[in-house]
């Protein structure tokens, strides 16, 4: 089926979700579970025992505070631009030690969710008020547009919770190339990769018996019911993980547990499912240190530090612009 001009789509969610829905294969892009609802949902995800992403990189943080607040200053200040800041549980170990060090700075939080971005700039007004925070609303990518307008004095660029997971490798590297182009000699980049490791700990991050996983894809679902008027029943939808140790992508998919014509009215749209027909909602990558550096490579940065965590499963890298 042909997507219609693009004139009659009201949102980018709208023009997205029929484009994925209208493919073959089926998927939905997972930036979108984050409306009010998702947020709340990943942050009780982030709090699960078997989502080990968070507490590695907390230890992370918390092990190497010092020498990463350190790598982060200049004599002359610096801005602290965050992609994907979320409530920012784990930058605020690094922007308390910071301000404890009286090292001048502003932070620019940037998410997808102007909902999540409010609720961290009241937490930071309550908890670090020092900090000079100003909250940036949009997608990566639009972010990276003007990123290079930050060019007066030292930029660090950091990524937390492993987002760079969501890209494919091609992705990726396109990804890292925009931020190397809009980098300056004397800029870095603080990036999390989630490691690859024994692969049933990766599958128990992502299959939770609480549910709550299932739910937080699920999302997506109630999202183009309420936002696009369809007509999904959660409850027909069976959430699946897998994971290839290999390539170390995991998958998230939502499978149709019976064949269902599903209309959503608001794209003009009735989508067909047969019985066990799937829709990928999410890729978590996996990394070790071969793919970082021909990822950083690829995009001309250089892999300059790592921190890791006691268990070798998640590092944080440091690159600078070749």
């Amino acid at each position: 089926m042909k997507n219609p001009p693009e004139t009659m789509f009201e949102t980018a969610f709208a023009e997205d979700t029929y484009k994925g829905l209208t493919n073959n294969p089926k998927y939905l892009l997972s930036k979108y579970i984050y409306d009010k609802k998702g947020d709340k949902l990943f942050q009780k995800i982030m709090d699960m025992p078997e989502y080990y992403l968070t507490s590695c990189e907390m230890n992370i943080l918390k092990s190497n505070t010092e020498a990463i607040a350190k790598a982060f200053s200049s004599d002359a200040g610096f801005d602290l631009i965050e992609l994907g800041a979320g409530d920012g549980k784990k930058t605020k170990v690094i922007l308390k030690e910071l301000v404890d060090k009286n090292y001048k700075f502003n932070y620019l939080p940037v998410d997808i969710s102007q909902n999540v971005l409010e609720e961290l700039e009241t937490s930071l007004a309550e908890e670090i008020s020092e900090v000079d925070v100003k909250i940036q609303q949009g997608t990566y990518f639009k972010t990276l547009e003007k990123l290079s307008e930050y060019n007066t004095r030292k930029k660090v660029i950091i990524v937390l919770g492993s987002n760079i997971g969501n890209l494919s490798h091609e992705e990726a590297v396109n990804f890292l190339e925009n931020i190397a182009n809009a980098m300056s000699d004397d800029d870095m980049l603080f990036m999390g990769f989630d490691q690859k490791k024994d692969p049933q700990t990766i599958l128990n991050a992502y299959n939770d018996p609480a549910g709550i996983t299932s739910e937080f894809n699920k999302n997506l679902l109630v999202r183009i019911n309420s936002e696009l008027e369809g007509e999904f029943d959660t409850d027909s939808f069976l959430h699946w993980e897998t994971y290839d140790p290999e390539t170390g992508t995991a998958k998230s998919f939502l499978v149709s547990k019976k064949s269902q014509n599903i209309p959503i009215k608001k794209l003009g749209l009735e989508v067909n499912f047969d019985a066990w027909e799937s829709i990928n909602t999410e890729i978590s990558q996996k990394y070790d240190d071969s793919i970082v550096n021909w990822l950083a490579d690829q995009a001309g940065l250089n892999l300059e530090q790592s921190f890791n965590d006691e268990k070798n499963w998640y590092k944080n890298y440091i690159f600078r612009k070749k």
